[in-house]
This record gives C-alpha cells, structure tokens and sequence, in this order.
C-alpha cells in the first residue's frame, strides 16, 4: 500500500504497524523531502495520507499549502473513483475533503489539543470500519483547521461539539478523519515541543499534556488497531466496503 508522509514530525508509526500487522506492505513516500508522487494506483492496494503541519487551503496569494498538493488531491480523487480504499489522518483527512470539493478553514473554535472524545454518529453502525468502534472513542487531537463543510455526499460518522466534522467517508472505501490514530509518546511529545508557545497560549503544560496523551494510549489502541486491521481488511479483500454511492465529479 502507499503511504503518503507529508510532514517529516507526522509519520506512520502506531498505525503503520498496525498496518503491518494486518498483512500490508507499505510504500512510503515524502514529497516534503523531494519524493515524487505516482500519476496512478496501479499495484497498490491501498493509500493512506498522513497528517502535518501545513495547511489543506490555499493562502491568500492563491499558492496551496504545500506544493505537491495539487497532485495529492488528484491522486485522492482517482483513489475514490477506481474504489481504492483510502485513510486520510489529519491534514490527510482535510485534503481528502478538499479534493472533493469540500471547505477547510481555519477553525473558529481555535486549536483542538491533547486527548478527547469523538461521539459517533447513527450512519456509522453501518460502516465496515466504524461499526465496532464504541459510541464515544478516545482520539489524540493536534489541529487548528478543520472541515466546515463536508463534500456531497459525504457520510458524517463522528463529530463533536466544537468540531462538527471529526469522520466521514467519501463513497464505498475512502475514510477520512480529523484526528490522530498513529501517534506515541515520543511522536506528540515532539509536537509538543515544536508548538510550546501555542501550547502557552492555550494555558496548557506541555509535560502535563504528554503525561495525558501516555496514558490515553491504550485507550487509543484498544479502538483504533482493531479499525486500521479492518482497514486492512478491506485493501485485501477479506471485509467488504460499504454500500456503493453515486459521487459528483470533481476535477480530473
């Protein structure tokens, strides 16, 4: 499967074993570090895009957040198209919406930091991935933009009060979230580091955040490797998508 870093703080980790143990192979590329994006998915049986600092909007001078994400979006949109099933994390997720014609924005609520809850919503106990996931999973967050409005179509499956648009899926096999599932310790205590004057801003400790996001992880895990070897599942096969829905066309 191809694995799309688009952060150099932001890798796989957690959810990359995850995806290991559920018997794929990855293939990852770094565009932020040159690696050039492929025009096709041909012989991959998957794609997950991951998170990072930049953002899914374009800035005021019209240049996208970063400049291989034109051809990410483009990539997302074939992804969906010929039904490769596909995991947008963060930013990821954002670009999956994007792509389809979807908003991201700078959040009105300001940055959503540290462990939370997410409260699924009625249409994912009719989902292959989020079926079994529990009414209100623990989630890692760390972002300051997010999805104001969903493309068409879209199926919303979890949300919360600040952060309306926290899961959906886009057609049968393309998933996309807001927050993180492939974090450690060592992973958000980076972040925490880098962002230590936001996290100033917000009133919050760092070393009392990463104590938080330590002992949330198990809780993480309990929920969301079971959803990424689902995931897996489907790329091979063994675990069908769910019910086909006709999408707009969007872009090429």
């Amino acid at each position: 499967m191809l694995v799309v870093e688009n952060d150099p703080t932001d890798d796989a980790r957690l959810l990359g074993e995850w995806l290991v143990e559920g018997g794929l192979e990855l293939h990852v590329l770094r565009p932020h570090a040159g690696d050039g994006l492929p025009e096709e998915l041909d012989g991959y049986a998957a794609l997950v895009v991951l998170g990072g600092e930049q953002d899914a909007f374009a800035g005021a001078d019209g240049s996208p957040g970063a400049p291989w994400f034109p051809a990410l979006e483009k990539l997302l949109r074939k992804a969906t198209r010929h039904k490769v099933p596909t995991l947008g994390v963060c930013l990821g997720g954002q670009l999956l919406a994007t792509a389809h014609g979807g908003t991201v924005e700078r959040s009105a609520a300001g940055p959503e930091i540290g462990p939370k809850l997410v409260a699924r919503r009625d249409k994912a106990v009719e989902d292959p991935l989020w079926a079994e996931v529990p009414f209100a999973p623990d989630v890692l967050q760390w972002h300051r933009d997010e999805i104001t409005e969903l493309p068409v179509g879209a199926v919303l499956l979890a949300a919360s009060t600040r952060y309306p648009h926290q899961a959906f899926r886009i057609g049968p096999c393309a998933w996309g979230l807001q927050f993180h599932i492939e974090c450690d310790t060592d992973q958000y205590a980076r972040w925490a580091q880098d962002g230590v004057d936001t996290l100033a801003d917000l009133g919050i400790d760092p070393a009392a955040l990463v104590d938080a996001v330590t002992a949330a992880l198990p809780d993480v895990a309990e929920v969301w490797r079971p959803f990424t070897l689902r995931f897996a599942a489907v790329a091979k096969g063994e675990l069908q998508p769910a019910s086909p829905m006709r999408l707009p066309m969007i872009g090429g």
